[in-house]
């Protein structure tokens, strides 16, 4: 029988009314508890983490719960963390840079509603991750919800009640289940390399997104504080003013102080593309320009602060955001 260690960090499925609005209150045992098909399944241990609303989870948790799988990782066949909703995609996302080369699964899930609710989601994705973390050939950081497995770098919530609250964008789920079959895609990868982890990340990136009429100054305003500017461009990408504007000036200052910028898309799926428009090929001619391409918004930030954790070399940090991670860019 496969051993799990279970990591509880609060969340949606862990919450109880309070006069304030719903709050984390329910602890690991009780979500066990709440599930008794799991007993039969694998022999499960827990964790409690935090009992924090995902609102409030950010870097400084992904540390701990990194560094937590990290001490943990030889005495258990996978790992499942209960965490809330809200920002599980960005959770997922750092998960899948902080321990790469992972053979054993990392699989995070939640709900929509409470364990404690007579319509809640809880126990059927609790029950999937689970069987996920449990099944032959399950492997790496992923989200199980609604039925569907989706790697951590691929995931994002696109609903903000309905239960089927995640989509992978742009590319294949891992698995789904039928009823409680579980149909595999995408098989664990040959070779993997040993085992990384890393318990460090940078919170020093800030995430732009234009709109039209946007001033420039806002890079003066953000150079003090940020290492790295993910600037959400329009379409394809690109930045307004063209070749001899004051947006292309203040980026072309940005990354001439040691800073990053990469260009994204407000668009969801697709991707970006700078070689596509003038105003996207001017941006791209810039030294030390990076582009998003079809990586998702969780995935560019957390890559970045990933990446600038490892160096002060704005270079290296350039090199290091390319290299593709858990399927993160095609």
């Amino acid at each position: 029988m496969k051993k799990i260690l279970l990591l509880a960090t609060g969340g949606t499925i862990a919450c109880k009314p309070t006069e304030r609005g719903l709050a984390p209150a329910i602890t690991a045992e009780e979500l066990l508890q709440s599930v008794p098909e799991l007993a039969g399944m694998c022999s499960i241990d827990t964790l409690q983490l935090y009992d924090l609303d995902s609102t409030n989870i950010g870097p400084e948790q992904w540390c701990g719960m990194a560094a937590a799988i990290r001490d943990n990782y030889e005495k258990y066949d996978g790992f499942v963390l209960a965490h809330g909703t809200d920002t599980m995609a960005y959770t997922a996302a750092a998960l899948s840079y902080m321990i790469q080369n992972t053979a054993k699964p990392i699989v995070l899930t939640g709900s929509q509603k409470s364990i404690y609710n007579r319509d809640t989601d809880a126990r059927n994705n609790l029950l999937h991750a689970f069987a996920y973390a449990t099944a032959p050939g399950a492997w790496g950081v992923q989200i199980v919800f609604d039925n569907k497995v989706i790697l951590g770098t691929r995931a994002r919530k696109v609903r903000s009640k309905s239960l089927n609250a995640f989509s992978s964008i742009d590319y294949p789920e891992t698995a789904v289940f039928r009823d409680d079959r579980l149909i595999s895609f995408l098989p664990t990868p040959a070779d993997l390399p040993p085992v990384q982890f890393y318990t460090r990340m940078d919170p020093a990136v800030f995430v732009l997104r234009l709109v039209p009429g946007m001033g420039a100054e806002i890079f003066t305003a953000l150079a003090p504080h940020y290492r790295a500017v993910v600037i959400e461009g329009f379409g394809v990408g690109g930045l307004p003013g063209g070749e001899n504007g004051p947006m292309l000036r203040a980026v072309r200052d940005w990354l001439a102080g040691g800073r990053l910028a990469v260009f994204s898309t407000q668009v969801q799926h697709e991707g970006s593309d700078l070689s596509v428009y003038e105003v996207g090929r001017i941006a791209r001619e810039l030294p030390g320009v990076l582009e998003a391409r079809d990586m998702t918004p969780e995935a560019v930030v957390t890559k970045l602060m990933w990446a600038l954790a490892r160096t002060s070399d704005p270079a290296e940090a350039q090199r290091l955001f390319t290299i593709p991670v858990q399927h993160d860019l095609l």
